[in-house]
C-alpha cells in the first residue's frame, strides 16, 4: 500500500476479511483510502463500515475469474508489458460486450 502513495480524493479501500488487522487499517487510512473490511466477529470493539460497498468486491472478484479464463492472460505468454496491458484491455472490451 505504501507504495501506491497518497490519493489525490479519499477513495475506497475494498479489503478481504484476511486483511483487516489494526495494522493493515491504520495504514490504510494514514495514506488516504477508506477501508472497507468487516471486523471479525471475535473482535471486542467492531467498527462500522460501508456494507453497500463491501458487497460490490463480488464483483470485482467475478472479473478477475473471467479474466482467467483467457489463457493468455493467466499463463502470461506476452513478455512485453505494453504487450500484456493490451491483451487484458482487449480482454476487459470482450467482457463488456459479452455482458450488454
Amino acid at each position: 500500500l505504501s507504495s501506491l502513495g497518497a490519493p489525490d480524493r479519499a477513495l475506497h479501500l475494498l479489503m478481504d476479511r484476511a486483511y483487516e488487522g489494526n495494522e493493515t487499517r491504520q495504514l490504510a487510512l494514514d495514506l488516504g483510502f477508506i477501508p472497507v473490511v468487516p471486523p471479525r466477529q471475535t473482535r471486542m470493539t467492531p467498527w462500522e463500515y460501508d456494507r453497500q460497498m463491501y458487497k460490490r468486491r463480488n464483483e470485482i472478484e467475478r472479473l478477475f475469474r473471467r479474466l482467467k479464463g483467457y489463457r493468455r492472460i493467466f499463463s502470461r505468454f506476452e513478455k512485453l508489458d505494453m504487450m500484456f496491458i493490451g491483451f487484458i484491455t482487449f480482454a476487459l472490451i470482450v467482457d463488456g460486450l459479452r455482458l450488454c
